[in-house]
């Protein structure tokens, strides 16, 4: 059976949240649709709810309404231990900051999520090495993340998050941490990952550098998506 081609599909979803006496509406009925291998870049200003919005796509914040559908399941009406699959299996995950846990070394937390995810210490092991080889800092492996510049943790960030093969990887200002330099690096690594591996990527950013080399831009206004 061919696999579908949308790993994303989100409608009209919804999310406010409540100060005191008044309540916020960030998103007003959000449609997206994501397609196997494509870079959809979110822009919008600070506080237009990109951040929220990933969440909710990356299944951490559930929606007050809507559907989110992740390669074909409705990730708010599964229940917790399949959207726990869905996070595991189909979605990974770049921030600004590159969360790597400080203890481990580069090619343990790239083999971390395997390991999560039921694969073997051997072959979380494998898939760790071959991907630091991809983005570039295998020689880096057996460093800890404080002994690396920020463009390499950055690059192992990446890795980690295709560690289990994601349909889709959600990524929130990946390159806003980054000198000029690195931040191109990253770039061109999240193209060139995405058309050898047929990842889709969502990337919110206030970046040109990203928009750039987005298949498409879409802007969060006034709590919806336009072109």
């Amino acid at each position: 059976m061919n696999e579908p081609c949308t790993v994303l599909e989100c409608r009209e979803v919804r999310k406010a949240f409540r100060e005191g006496d008044s309540v916020l509406e960030i998103l007003r009925g959000v449609d997206l649709d994501v397609a196997r291998g494509e870079i959809v870049a979110v822009t919008g200003p600070s506080g237009s709810g990109k951040s929220t919005l990933l969440n909710i796509l990356g299944v951490l914040d559930p929606p007050d309404s809507g559907r989110v559908s992740i390669a074909g399941v409705d990730a708010w009406k599964a229940g917790e231990a399949a959207r726990a699959r869905l996070r595991g299996r189909h979605l990974g995950f770049v921030f600004q900051f590159h969360h790597l846990l400080e203890e481990f070394t580069l090619a343990e937390n790239v083999a971390l999520p395997g390991l999560l995810a039921g694969m073997s210490g051997e072959d979380a092991a494998k898939r760790a090495a071959a991907l630091l080889e991809e983005v570039g800092i295998a020689s880096r492996a057996a460093q800890f993340p404080s002994r690396v510049s920020g463009g390499e943790r950055q690059r192992a960030a990446l890795a980690r998050a295709l560690t289990c093969s994601p349909d889709l990887v959600l990524a929130d200002e990946p390159t806003g941490n980054l000198d000029a330099g690195n931040a191109s690096k990253v770039l061109d690594l999240v193209v060139s990952l995405s058309r050898s591996h047929g990842q889709a990527f969502v990337l919110a950013t206030h970046s040109l550098e990203i928009t750039a080399v987005a298949d498409r831009v879409l802007r969060l206004r006034g709590g919806r998506l336009e072109t």
